[in-house]
C-alpha cells in the first residue's frame, strides 16, 4: 500500500513537471482564435485587433477563425471539443455563454463545464437610436410617444434573446411604455429599418451604431448601463432619465477549452491584459464604441456565473422563447 502512494506520488508530480516544462514553452506554434460571427462585425473587430498585438507579446501569430452560425453556437461547440492546450481560443460576446443555455436546451455545450476563463476582453454597452432626422431626442419623448399612441410603437432588435431584446424587454417594463418588439436577423436589416422610418427605434451594441452615428443618420438617445458611454459623453444614460435599471450591458471575453493547464491561461492573461493596457489600442477599442475591461480569470468567472443567473431569470420571468 505504501509503494502504490508513493508511486501515485511520484506520477503526479511527474505530470505537474511535464504542465510546468509545457507552460514554459509555450506557445511553440501558431494559436487559433475563434469568432462566432463572420468577418467584418463589431466581434471580429475586437478579435483581430487583439489578436495582432497578442503576436507581439506571445511571439507567436493568433489567427483567427471565423464560424458563425446558430447564434454562435457552432464556434463556442468546436472550441469546447477542442485540444485543452492553450493553441484553439474562443472570443466570444456574452450572449453564446449566458443567454444560449437558457434558450436552447439541446445546447451542444455547457459554458462552466466546458470552458476555462482566461480574461474579459471590452464592456459594450446596449444604447437605444432612433433616425437622425426625428424630433425625439430622448428616451423619455420616445416613451412620451408610445403612450400618446394606442397602438403604441415598435422597437427592432438583433433578433430574440439578443442582448438588444433583453435591453427592449428590461426598457419595455421599466418605462411603462407599450413597445412592440420587431426581431430582425442580424443588426444590418434593423438598421435599415430604423434610419427608413420602418421601427421607431432599436436597441444595439454600440460598436454595431457607431458608423451610423458618426455618419449622421441614427441620433443616440439613451444608454442601457450604469454609466454614459465614454464616446458618446453628451448621451444621458436611462437611469438619468428617470428609466431605472434598464442594464444591459453585453461583453466579449476570450475562453480557452476546459483542462487547459492553469499556468497557460495565466501566460494567456498576463497577454492579454498587457494588449488591452496599451494606449494605442485602448483608443481604438474606445472609439469603436467598446471599453478595455482586463482582469483576472476568477474575475471572468464570477462574471459569467452571475450573468447566468440574471439573465435566465429574466429570460424566464418575460417568457422569451426561442424563434420557432
Amino acid at each position: 500500500m505504501r509503494l502504490m502512494r508513493i508511486l501515485a506520488g511520484l506520477a503526479m508530480a511527474a505530470a505537474a513537471m511535464a504542465t510546468s516544462a509545457e507552460a514554459q514553452d509555450y506557445p511553440a506554434r501558431p494559436i487559433k482564435m475563434v469568432i462566432a460571427f463572420p468577418a467584418g462585425g463589431p466581434t471580429d473587430f475586437v478579435g483581430r485587433l487583439v489578436a495582432e498585438k497578442l503576436k507581439g507579446e506571445l511571439g507567436q501569430a493568433v489567427i483567427i477563425e471565423n464560424k458563425p452560425g446558430a447564434n454562435a453556437a457552432i464556434g463556442a461547440d468546436s472550441v469546447a471539443k477542442s485540444a485543452p492546450d492553450g493553441y484553439t481560443l474562443f472570443l466570444t460576446t456574452a450572449g453564446a455563454v449566458v443567454i444560449n443555455p437558457h434558450m436552447r436546451p439541446d445546447l451542444p455545450y455547457n459554458p462552466v463545464r466546458d470552458f476555462a476563463p482566461v480574461s474579459l476582453v471590452v464592456n459594450t454597452m446596449e444604447v437605444l437610436v432612433v433616425k437622425a432626422d426625428t424630433p425625439l431626442q430622448s428616451a423619455t419623448d420616445l416613451v412620451a410617444l408610445a403612450r400618446s399612441k394606442p397602438e403604441g410603437i415598435a422597437l427592432a432588435s438583433t433578433g430574440v434573446g439578443s442582448p438588444p431584446h433583453l435591453a427592449l424587454e428590461l426598457f419595455k417594463g421599466a418605462s411603462g411604455a407599450n413597445v412592440l418588439h420587431v426581431p430582425y436577423r442580424g443588426a444590418a436589416p434593423a438598421v435599415t429599418d430604423v434610419i427608413g422610418g420602418q421601427v421607431n427605434a432599436m436597441f444595439a451594441d454600440l460598436p454595431v451604431l457607431m458608423p451610423q452615428i458618426i455618419g449622421g443618420t441614427l441620433r443616440p438617445i439613451g444608454v442601457a448601463s450604469r454609466n454614459r458611454a465614454p464616446v458618446l459623453p453628451n448621451v444621458p444614460t436611462l437611469d438619468e432619465q428617470g428609466i431605472k435599471d434598464v442594464y444591459a450591458d453585453n461583453w466579449y471575453a476570450l475562453f480557452a477549452p476546459a483542462r487547459t493547464p492553469g499556468p497557460v491561461i495565466a501566460k494567456l492573461n498576463a497577454a492579454v491584459n498587457a494588449v488591452l493596457k496599451d494606449p494605442d489600442t485602448a483608443r481604438k477599442l474606445i472609439d469603436a464604441g467598446a471599453v478595455p475591461a482586463a482582469g483576472t480569470p476568477a474575475e471572468l468567472g464570477a462574471l459569467l456565473a452571475s450573468e447566468l443567473e440574471r439573465w435566465g431569470k429574466v429570460i424566464r420571468e418575460k417568457n422569451i422563447k426561442p424563434e420557432t
